[in-house]
């Protein structure tokens, strides 16, 4: 073994070791943000809509997405179309879907920040973007009414958040 090879795995090592370290004393913890799954568009209910055929699969997709990562809480606001996302991953993972007021943001990312956990958000095209840059003290853009791909990441380490943003590959199937 090469003393570079040898050198890239004692930092490799290290690295982990600090990222277990930061997990298990609650220093390290993530919120992934999402907007609702597509609605169900109609004229009797424009308020409160359900969610769409391709809707229900992508809050199926979304569920499929975060099998393997490891969640605390899920929070949705008090509507039909928000609480349909979260629930396919609320049954998946055995976590009662919390509701917030996505009138109160600041107070909620405060919450958020404070409650150290990994957690699941749903929310609304005016209000996901939103709450992840108030998590990372960042203003960010809202999300396009016809875009629903996004998954917001934000990673929080002691007082610093690091936001990523993912796009996810779904099709419907309807």
């Amino acid at each position: 073994m090469s003393f570079k090879n040898y050198i890239i795995i004692v930092f490799a090592i290290l690295g982990l070791q600090h990222v277990v370290n930061a997990q298990e004393n609650d220093e390290l913890f993530t919120i992934y943000l999402v907007r609702h799954a597509e609605k169900e568009l109609s004229p009797d209910n424009r308020k409160n809509p359900s969610l769409s055929p391709c809707g229900v699969q992508r809050a199926e997709s979304l569920s499929d997405f975060l099998e393997d990562v490891p969640l605390d809480a899920i929070y949705s606001t008090d509507y039909t179309r928000t609480k349909s996302t979260a629930q396919p991953t609320s049954i998946a993972k055995q976590i009662e879907v919390n509701i917030y007021n996505p009138s109160k943001l600041k107070d909620f990312a405060k919450s958020l920040l404070e409650s150290n956990e990994d957690a699941l958000v749903v929310g609304h095209s005016n209000t996901t973007a939103a709450l992840a840059g108030l998590l990372i003290g960042e203003k960010l853009e809202t999300i396009n009414e016809k875009t629903y791909n996004r998954v917001y990441q934000v990673v929080i380490h002691k007082d610093s958040g690091r936001l990523h943003i993912l796009r996810t590959a779904f099709t419907c199937n309807h």
